[in-house]
């Protein structure tokens, strides 16, 4: 190559590398910058008054907070089924059973390695607690037990107190509990 072509190649080389634009480099207001565009200099721009983000608005204080005027909800206020039930069921045993133990008598895998035992579900008070009360402790956690708000969503937590609900029935329930025409064969068993 001749010193002609290799100027060429350098001096095309170096015009390249003079031409590069990042993304980083556009023309663009950024967020808190002055701008001179608007009349209050300001570059990021209010919400429109009454916008609500979709999926933000949380009307239903019994549904996103477990309480209704300042008090727990005594009831669920979502549908109970077989599906919500599975997936509390589901969703107990990924978040809770450590704790709680699948039993939900708070003797867990980690309670047996040291940790601080939870109070067993199977106790009069939190049998005759209410529903939003459960709520309550998983969305913002209570002693030891740190706040579930971000692992689980609103709807998989009443599922989860729904299957803790099921599990004090099963504790607690007596013959009189089971549906009539199921009751004779438990009899026939005994």
């Amino acid at each position: 190559m001749s010193l002609r072509q290799a100027i060429c190649v350098s001096l095309s080389l170096l015009a390249l590398m003079g031409c590069r634009q990042d993304m980083h480099d556009q023309k663009k207001l950024e967020p808190l910058e002055k701008s001179s565009f608007f009349s209050d200099q300001r570059a990021s721009r209010p919400q429109v008054e009454g916008t609500v983000a979709r999926g933000h608005l949380r009307a239903d204080s019994a549904l996103f907070e477990g309480r209704v005027d300042g008090k727990y909800v005594a009831k669920i206020p979502i549908p109970v089924d077989r599906a919500l039930l599975d997936r509390g069921r589901e969703r107990f045993g990924i978040f809770c059973t450590p704790c709680h133990s699948a039993l939900g008598d708070g003797n867990g895998i980690v309670v047996q390695r040291g940790f601080k035992r939870p109070e067993t579900y199977h106790q009069d008070r939190l049998r005759t607690a209410p529903v939003g009360y459960f709520f309550d402790v998983i969305t913002n956690g209570y002693g030891a037990m740190y706040s579930f708000n971000a692992r689980l969503t609103p709807k998989d937590r009443w599922a989860v107190i729904a299957y803790v609900r099921t599990l004090q029935l099963s504790q607690w329930a007596t013959l009189a509990d089971v549906p009539a025409d199921e009751r004779s064969a438990l009899e026939e068993m005994r």
